[in-house]
């Protein structure tokens, strides 16, 4: 599947259209955090576009990862919540959803702070490959990937996104 072609671009418009609709309909204004890196980036972006004056939380996953040992700490930023979660709608973004891992991380994370009201996944792409039963709330889009191959958000130096479509390297 090398020939896949994903407009990041445009994947954002329509998750921007989906959290504008999640600001009108809810009585109290949900709070959007961000999951390091992909997700921050979007977050940032999405407080950035809809006029936002609260500031967004991050997100990082690398404290309750289950493949710490292996992983050890990440690169994936530290997490910054600037407001009390306790009794807070959250929308939590993120770029790509795969095995589920990364938003049980994150999720156990957000819990270390706080208890919120509420919390709604929200992401650019649903890859599939689920481990976890993990669902998005919206998936802006869906598309299957084999296991050897990682999809991953970047951002250029003028804000713009785009994906990058990797294989990894085969088992020796």
């Amino acid at each position: 599947m090398s020939n896949l072609v994903l407009d990041a671009e445009a994947l954002y418009t329509d998750l921007l259209r989906g959290v504008r609709q999640q600001l009108t309909v809810s009585r109290q204004p949900p709070r959007l955090v961000g999951v390091a890196s992909g997700g921050a980036w979007l977050a940032q972006r999405l407080q950035k576009d809809l006029g936002l004056d609260e500031a967004i939380g991050v997100l990082s996953s690398s404290m309750h990862r289950d493949d710490f040992s292996q992983r050890g700490l990440a690169c994936s930023g530290q997490t910054l919540l600037p407001f009390d979660v306790n009794g807070a709608h959250l929308i939590v973004i993120d770029d790509v959803l795969y095995t589920g891992r990364t938003i049980r991380a994150v999720l156990n994370e957000l819990f270390d702070y706080g208890r919120p009201a509420s919390v709604r996944l929200m992401v650019l792409v649903d890859r599939g490959g689920r481990e976890l039963p993990v669902q998005a709330d919206l998936a802006v889009a869906r598309v299957t990937l084999p296991a050897s191959q990682t999809l991953e958000l970047a951002r250029a130096a003028d804000g713009r996104f785009s994906f990058q479509l990797q294989s990894l390297p085969l088992p020796v």
